[in-house]
């Protein structure tokens, strides 16, 4: 294969891109920190006939994307999320899907002095395989250790880094002397590009439950502001009908004006034990199965002494 010069190289890379983005509908921007060539193959065999990923320097990319933005304008937004190490991932898949792809694979990597942690490292509390000349390793991250049997115990779990913050030399080394590697490194999402929108990848994990809440909410909202304006809309034209129901039906209780739908609660209110007595049967009969009420059973027999001193007096 012959080596390109650097200016066919450019060119090479710019009809790609440029390539890409018109044969495709979607573009993940994706973080490659830490990232090594075996894990990014793998990936690459993920995705392989669905999708294409793309690497390339951050000022060449933005060079290319300055040049496509009068023929794609929403490029013009995607230029701020063109920094520190990062590629693109094209291609017309599910979001979902892809994203679950190119995360899946995560390789899990010891901490090196000098990277930011992506998350918290916490050494537990037991017994470690050290012995006591390397108490001093323990003492510089202010971990509370004893000996026990010959062996450093630590006493108490212990966060020796926190999410964000930078790995120091003496935690490294603790950490690898001690054999724990907290790290796990895969391609991290960063920002979506879809069909000209772009928006954050948290958009992704939004369910179709929290959708109908917010709907519902605003709904809700614009429905009271209708209602007090007194403005006759599709969110408070039910209300509004049923406010005008409820007037019309207190006119008719108060006057000798009726009509179908008012007949049943005049009644009501003219009579309301005849509805007390027509709801009888019905909890009877929802009531079955079960034992008889102590009221409804069948009275005792009287005794034969009682009924031998019926009409006899005290002194007979």
């Amino acid at each position: 294969m012959v080596k390109l010069d650097k200016r066919s190289w450019k060119e090479k890379y710019f009809v790609k891109l440029k390539g890409f983005l018109a044969q495709y509908s979607k573009c993940l921007v994706v973080g490659v920190d830490n990232i090594r060539s075996k894990q990014m193959q793998e990936i690459r065999m993920d995705i392989r006939g669905r999708g294409e990923l793309l690497m390339g320097k951050n000022t060449m990319i933005r060079k290319c994307l300055r040049e496509l933005v009068p023929e794609y304008p929403h490029l013009e937004n995607l230029l701020p999320a063109i920094v520190n190490n990062i590629g693109f991932c094209f291609t017309d898949m599910d979001l979902a899907e892809c994203r679950d792809v190119l995360v899946k694979n995560k390789v899990q990597a010891s901490a090196k002095a000098g990277i930011i942690a992506p998350c918290d490292v916490i050494i537990p509390k037991g017994i470690t395989s050290q012995g006591p000349e390397k108490t001093s390793f323990f003492q510089a991250l202010n971990l509370n250790t004893k000996i026990t049997k010959g062996m450093i115990e630590i006493l108490q779990d212990t966060v020796v880094c926190s999410v964000g913050d930078k790995v120091g030399l003496s935690e490294a080394k603790l950490l690898n002397m001690l054999g724990i590697s907290p790290f796990f490194y895969g391609l991290e999402l960063q920002t979506i590009m879809d069909n000209g929108a772009i928006y954050p990848p948290a958009v992704l994990d939004i369910s179709q439950e929290q959708i109908m809440a917010k709907f519902s909410s605003g709904v809700t909202n614009v429905t009271a502001l209708a209602l007090g304006a007194g403005f006759p809309c599709a969110a408070s034209a039910p209300h509004l009908i049923m406010n005008a129901f409820k007037n019309l039906v207190a006119i008719s209780v108060v006057t000798d004006y009726t009509f179908e739908e008012a007949k049943k609660i005049k009644a009501f209110i003219e009579n309301p034990d005849a509805f007390v007595v027509e709801a009888a049967p019905a909890a009877a009969a929802g009531g079955g199965g079960g034992d008889a009420p102590a009221a409804a059973a069948a009275p005792e027999p009287e005794s034969e002494e009682e009924e031998d001193m019926d009409g006899l007096g005290l002194f007979d």
